[in-house]
């Protein structure tokens, strides 16, 4: 069971409308990497998942990705202001001035509307919290490239939150991973032959070798 809060998370604001932005903005909304894709992965993952604690994070953290949801169509809302102006909209951002009334979409800064392709779930807890953790990596690169370019303080104080907030649910994923090392597809990781031999494919008379029974070759990054 959800329950809708009026209050969100962070009080949202903007200093003044800018409809292009809002357009950027839809990327975190719709987009691949965005809230909704977020939420959804995380709520589906825990359909399946037999764990209970696993289950409880996957929901728990699936219910703030809705409350981030919600903060960013606000802010997209506030950004749009009150008067279509399809005229000065970027191609992104076209429909929201035609179609929708200025309703945040469901769809990226392109215009592209949100597909549940974007939603990765295997069943296995192991598999599942790699994924989720990616998508809290590059879900955090995206908000800070929004933050780059926009001088706006409210939206700023805005994305520093939610990024800030992705960072927090990628450690827990990180902690859940590290307590998981024995179920699922991590049984048995590493215990095979074929599992221990690495290629050096990268120079010239390179050599496969067993980390068991000689040392890696050194790499000058």
């Amino acid at each position: 069971m959800f329950k809708h809060e009026k209050a969100y998370l962070q009080p949202v604001r903007v200093d003044r409308p800018n409809p292009n932005y809002a357009a950027l903005l839809q990327e975190q909304l719709g987009g691949p990497q965005g809230e909704l894709k977020s939420a959804l992965q995380y709520l589906s993952q825990s359909f399946r998942i037999k764990d209970p604690e696993i289950k409880d994070l996957f929901l728990d953290v699936a219910a703030e990705e809705l409350c981030h949801l919600e903060m960013v169509a606000a802010t997209i809302n506030m950004l749009n202001g009150h008067d279509p102006d399809a005229m000065h909209a970027t191609v992104g951002n076209v429909e929201a001035h035609v179609l929708t009334g200025l309703t945040p979409m469901l769809a990226n800064a392109s215009g592209y509307l949100w597909t549940a392709a974007y939603v990765n779930e295997t069943g296995d807890a192991a598999a599942d919290i790699l994924s989720d953790i990616a998508a809290e990596q590059r879900a955090k690169v995206v908000y800070q490239n929004l933050y780059r370019q926009i001088d706006d303080k409210g939206v700023r104080e805005t994305i520093d939150f939610l990024l800030n907030r992705e960072e927090a649910h990628n450690t827990m994923f990180r902690e859940a991973f590290n307590r998981i090392q024995d179920s699922g597809s991590q049984k048995d990781w590493g215990t095979t032959v074929d599992a221990r031999i690495y290629f050096d494919l990268s120079r010239p008379g390179g050599q496969s070798f067993d980390p068991a029974k000689s040392q890696p070759p050194s790499f000058n990054l």
